[in-house]
C-alpha cells in the first residue's frame, strides 16, 4: 500500500455561504482523497488524507480556484496520523466558542442563474428571487449567525422538494444556498397602490406599464426599496425630484447592459470592470451631450451614476420597460433609505404612485454603493452595499476589541478585533433621529453578527455630534477623542496597509480642531497613534456660521473682504447679486460675532466657485465645489500664485488666491479657465506644503485624505505634482476619502494608542 499521509486544514476569511464546502468535496472527490469538511464558529475545518503529492495539490488548490464569492485570508495546516478511511463528507456544522465567521455581502445575479432565468424550460424561467451560492443577497437578510437559513429572513418559507434537494446535493450549486428557492416555495411579486391596496394584473407588466405613462414606482430592492422613474420622460424624474424635496442632487441611472451604459456614457476599460464588478457600485461617468435622460436627472452635470441591473427583480422589470430608469434611494431626502414593507408604504406614499414590492423581509438596509474611476482603478465615494460587511484585513492587531462611532456626515461606523476592521454600511447624515436609530441598530447588529464586545470605544472631538454624545453614554469602556483630520489620515493609512508617519494632507469642510477653530485644510506629520498640525489654510471667519455653508456666499464675502483689505470691488458679480445683505455679513465676519473661524478647504473651494457664478446657495453638500470641478478646463496649465507663509505650522494664505482669480474674472477671463487655474494652483500648495515639510522631517510618503480629495481634477494634478518630487502616495482605493472612512481611521489611531499602552 502506498504512503499516506493525513492534514487538518483550517480555512478563514468569507468561507461560510459562498460554496466553499462544496467546492472542497469536488476537489477532494476529482483527487481521490478521503476525509471531512465542515463548519464551525472560525470558518471552514477539513481533514484531508491520502497520496502526499495529491494532498499537497489540494491545499494549493484552496486558495487559487476557491468560489467566486469567497475570501480566503488564512490556510493553515498541520500534520496528524493517517487513518486509512475512504470516501469524502461534508460534517455537520460544529457550534460553541467565540464566533469568528464572516459574512458575505450581497452581490449580483450571476451569468448562471441569468442563463437559467431565461431559459423557458427551467423551473425558474422569469423568476424574479433566482439565487445560488454564488449571488444573491446575504447580510440584508441575516439575522444571527451562523449564517444557516433558520438565521435569515428566508427562514419563513418551506423549501419545495426540488429546492431541498439542490440545497442538500454537495454537488449542486445551490448546496446549502441560504436563500434559495424557486416559484412552488419562495417569495412572489406584489403591485400595490400608493393605499397599499394590491393591484391586478401580472405585477412586473403593470409596474412597466405605470412608468411608461410617467409614474413613479417604489420598488423593493435588496436593501430597501428605491423610487424609479423613466430616465428619459422630464415629467416624471420632476415629479419626482419635488415629491422627494431633492432639489438638485442628480440621481443615479439603470441600464440593463453595458450597450446600455455606453449609449449614456463614456465607458473605458476600467469604467467597465467597476460596472460589471459583483458588487455592482455606482459608477459616476462622463455623461455624452445627447444621452438620453431628462434634465432633471442631472441637473447642471456633466457627469451621470449608472449602475447595472443587480438583481433579477431588475433585470426582468428592465426588459419589460425597454429604457434605462432612474432608481434612486427610497426615501425623503435626509431620512434613511425605506425598508420595512409598512413603512414604505407609509413614509413613501406621497412620492410613490404604486409600490413593486414582494415577501422576503430586509433584515438590514443598505444603499448602493458609489465609486468614481481614478488612474484606472476606484475612488470609493460611498461604500456599502456589495462590499459591507467584508472585513478590512489589516497589517496590526486590536489589542481589545474596538467600536468607532464615526463622524456626523456620511456616516459609518466600525467595530474591530483581532486584524480584522468591519466597517458599517452607509447610514446617511446623522443629524436626524430616524438616522440615529439606524446609526444604533447597526451598531447591535454588528455586535451580535461577528462577537464583539467592545472594549474601546474612539470617538470624534466635536460634542455636538449625535456620534459623539453615543459614545459619550457608553460605560464600562474605555474612551478614545480622535481629531477629525488626523482619523482621515489614519483610514488611508489603514487602508493602505502602512503605520506611518508620514505628510498627511486633509482637506474637508469641516472638523472639530483642538483649538477650538474649525479645520479643514491641513498638513499633519501623522502616524496612527498621534499627529502633529505641521500647516494649514490660514483662517478666516465664517460669517453666519452653518448658514455660510448652505449659502457660500457669505464665504466668498469673508474672502474678498480680506483679500481686498476691506475695498471689494463692486464690479463683482458676487456683490451685486447679494448687495443687500453684502455690509452686514462682512460685518459679522470683521467683528467675529456668530462667525467662527475656520481652517476649511472646503469653504475656500466654495467661496471661489460662488465668486466665479457657479452658484450663491447650495441644495446638498459640496454642491459648489461638485460644480466647479466640473466647470473646469482640463486644457488650461496655469496656476494661480500663493506663497507658504510663517514657519511650524506654515499656513496657504487662501485670500491670495480668492483675489486672483477674482481679478482674472474681472479682467474678463472665462470661469472655465479660472476653475482650471484654481486647482492647479491648490495641487501645486499640495507639492510646495509636502516639500517643505520633507525637509524638516525626512519623510517622503503623503497621504491624501479627506472629501475634497473626491473631486478627481485636484486628487490627479496633486498626485502627478508629488510623484514628480519624488513622493510615495497613498490614496484611498477600499473606504471613501471623505467621512464615509473617518470610522475606520478612529478605530486605527484607538488601536494604535491600545498597542502603546
Amino acid at each position: 500500500m502506498s504512503r499516506r499521509v493525513r492534514s487538518v486544514i483550517r480555512v478563514e476569511g468569507v468561507v461560510q455561504g459562498v460554496g466553499f464546502r462544496p467546492f472542497v468535496y469536488g476537489l477532494a472527490t476529482r483527487l481521490g482523497l478521503a476525509g471531512l469538511v465542515g463548519n464551525d464558529e472560525r470558518g471552514v475545518f477539513i481533514e484531508i488524507e491520502g497520496a502526499p503529492a495529491l494532498v499537497e495539490e489540494f491545499t494549493a488548490t484552496l486558495g487559487a480556484d476557491a468560489p467566486p464569492l469567497a475570501v480566503v485570508e488564512r490556510i493553515s495546516s498541520r500534520p496528524v496520523p493517517a487513518t486509512g478511511e475512504t470516501g469524502f463528507a461534508i460534517a455537520r456544522s460544529a457550534t460553541g466558542g467565540r464566533r469568528r465567521t464572516l459574512i458575505s455581502p450581497d452581490m449580483a445575479t450571476c451569468a448562471d442563474c441569468l442563463r437559467e432565468m431565461d431559459d423557458p424550460a427551467d423551473r425558474r424561467h422569469g423568476y424574479a428571487f433566482i439565487n445560488c451560492t454564488n449571488c444573491g443577497p446575504r447580510f440584508t437578510i441575516v439575522k444571527e449567525v451562523p449564517y444557516d437559513r433558520p438565521n435569515t429572513t428566508m427562514a419563513v418559507f418551506t423549501m419545495c422538494e426540488d429546492c431541498a434537494r439542490e440545497y442538500h446535493d454537495p454537488a449542486d450549486r445551490r448546496f446549502h444556498a441560504q436563500p434559495v428557492c424557486c416559484p412552488a416555495c419562495g417569495p412572489r411579486l406584489r403591485l400595490l397602490d400608493r393605499g397599499g391596496g394590491q393591484v391586478a394584473g401580472d405585477p412586473l407588466a403593470e409596474t412597466a406599464r405605470l412608468l411608461r405613462e410617467g409614474k413613479v414606482v417604489a420598488v423593493k430592492g435588496l436593501g430597501g426599496y428605491h423610487l424609479a422613474a423613466v430616465a428619459a420622460c422630464e415629467p416624471a424624474v420632476a415629479a419626482l425630484r419635488s415629491r422627494k424635496h431633492r432639489e438638485d442632487k442628480p440621481f443615479a441611472v439603470m441600464v440593463s447592459d453595458l450597450a446600455g451604459a455606453r449609449r449614456l456614457c463614456e465607458v473605458d476599460e476600467a469604467a467597465e470592470r467597476l460596472l460589471t464588478d459583483r458588487s455592482r457600485p455606482i459608477v459616476l461617468l462622463r455623461r455624452h451631450p445627447r444621452a438620453r435622460v431628462a434634465p432633471s436627472v442631472a441637473p447642471g452635470s456633466r457627469w451621470l451614476g449608472v449602475m447595472l441591473a443587480y438583481t433579477p427583480l431588475h433585470h426582468l422589470l428592465l426588459r419589460r420597460l425597454g429604457v434605462p430608469a432612474v432608481l434612486t434611494s427610497g426615501n425623503v431626502s435626509d431620512e434613511p433609505i425605506a425598508y420595512l414593507d409598512d413603512d414604505a408604504v407609509t413614509r413613501l406614499g406621497g412620492i410613490a404612485d404604486a409600490f413593486l414590492t414582494h415577501e422576503r423581509p430586509i433584515h438590514m438596509r443598505t444603499d448602493d454603493s458609489v465609486v468614481r474611476v481614478f488612474r484606472g482603478g476606484d475612488l470609493p465615494i460611498r461604500r456599502s452595499r456589495g462590499h459591507v460587511p467584508h472585513p478590512l484585513p489589516l497589517a496590526w492587531d486590536f489589542p481589545r476589541p474596538v467600536l468607532a462611532c464615526g463622524a456626523e456626515l456620511k456616516h459609518t461606523f466600525c467595530v474591530a478585533r483581532g486584524r480584522h476592521a468591519f466597517v458599517s454600511h452607509h447610514i446617511g447624515d446623522l443629524e436626524n433621529y430616524e438616522t440615529y436609530r439606524s446609526f444604533t441598530e447597526g451598531v447591535g447588529h454588528f455586535r451580535r453578527l461577528f462577537d464583539i464586545t467592545p472594549e474601546v470605544v474612539a470617538h470624534d472631538l466635536h460634542p455636538e455630534y449625535l456620534s459623539t454624545k453615543y459614545a459619550l453614554a457608553q460605560e464600562g469602556v474605555d474612551l478614545v477623542a480622535v481629531q477629525h483630520h488626523h482619523a482621515h489620515i489614519a483610514s488611508c493609512l489603514a487602508d493602505n496597509g502602512a503605520a506611518g508617519p508620514v505628510i498627511g494632507v486633509a482637506f474637508d469642510g469641516l472638523g472639530y480642531g483642538p483649538d477650538a477653530t474649525l479645520w479643514g485644510g491641513e498638513f499633519l506629520l501623522a502616524d496612527l497613534a498621534g499627529f502633529e498640525r505641521a500647516g494649514h489654510l490660514a483662517t478666516v471667519p465664517m460669517p453666519g456660521g452653518a448658514a455660510a455653508i448652505r449659502q457660500p456666499w457669505r464665504m466668498a464675502a469673508a474672502y474678498l473682504d480680506l483679500a481686498y483689505d476691506g475695498d471689494v470691488p463692486g464690479d463683482l458679480d458676487v456683490v451685486r447679486r447679494n448687495a443687500a445683505a453684502w455690509e452686514n455679513v462682512t460685518a459679522l465676519g470683521r467683528r467675529g460675532v456668530n462667525a467662527p473661524r475656520t481652517s476649511s478647504m472646503g469653504r475656500l473651494f466654495d467661496a471661489v466657485a460662488t465668486i466665479a457664478g457657479v452658484r450663491d446657495e447650495i441644495n446638498y453638500e459640496g454642491q459648489a465645489a461638485v460644480e466647479w470641478e466640473q466647470l473646469a478646463d482640463p486644457r488650461e496649465a496655469g496656476a494661480y500664485g500663493c506663497r507658504l507663509s510663517g514657519e511650524a505650522p506654515f499656513t496657504v494664505p487662501g485670500a491670495d488666491l480668492v483675489r486672483a482669480a477674482a481679478d482674472d474674472l474681472r479682467a474678463g477671463t472665462e470661469p472655465a479657465t479660472v476653475s482650471a487655474r484654481f486647482h492647479n494652483a491648490i495641487a501645486r500648495v499640495v507639492a510646495e506644503g509636502c516639500a517643505r515639510l520633507r525637509e524638516t522631517s525626512g519623510l517622503s510618503t503623503v497621504a491624501l485624505s479627506g472629501g475634497v480629495f473626491q473631486n478627481v481634477l485636484l486628487l490627479e494634478r496633486a498626485t502627478a505634482l508629488l510623484e514628480e518630487r519624488g513622493f510615495h502616495v497613498l490614496l484611498h482605493r477600499r473606504v471613501p476619502p471623505n467621512d464615509g472612512g473617518i470610522s475606520l481611521g478612529q478605530a486605527a489611531v484607538a488601536g494604535a494608542r491600545d498597542r502603546r499602552g
